[in-house]
């Protein structure tokens, strides 16, 4: 298994640009806990996002990066309410991995794990996560496209 440590993918010719486009179901977490996600568990704390995406996957986003990070899907949803929210357009850099493979969310963060064919994931330097390759091909595009 492969250890991934302080990567920037924007130093890696294997790494591309890509942005998401997806509508996830959205709930904030009264109390703090964990989620156990297909990468690896995911702690919270109250207000933050519970997150299902498209095929069931789940995740969490602390409150503050999803409050910059989605807005309602429908006009009628306030935000801050559970609901059907759709991401903002954002450009990420991503790497296909070959083999299985792990890496903290963040510094001194949950460890995420990988298989072959997965996606690791960087949204900004030092902040990454672990997108499954089925996942992956639903819902995120090459950039420009």
């Amino acid at each position: 298994m492969i250890e991934l440590k302080d990567i920037d993918l924007r130093e890696d010719p294997a790494a591309a640009r890509y942005v998401k486009d997806e509508v996830v179901v959205v709930e904030f977490a009264h109390m703090s806990g964990e989620l156990m996600s297909l990468e690896g568990a995911n702690r919270y704390l109250p207000g933050d996002a519970l997150i299902t995406g498209t095929g069931g996957a789940r995740w969490v986003v602390d409150r503050m990066r999803f409050d910059g990070k989605y807005v309602p899907a429908e006009a009628t949803l306030p935000h801050g309410q559970p609901g059907r929210y759709r991401n903002r357009p954002a450009v990420v850099l991503a790497k296909r991995m070959d083999a299985p493979f792990t890496i903290a969310r963040r510094a001194a963060g949950d460890i995420l794990s990988g298989a072959a064919g997965d996606w690791v994931m960087q949204y900004s330097p030092g902040d990454y996560g672990i997108v499954r390759a089925d996942r992956f091909a639903e819902v995120y595009r090459t950039e420009g496209r």
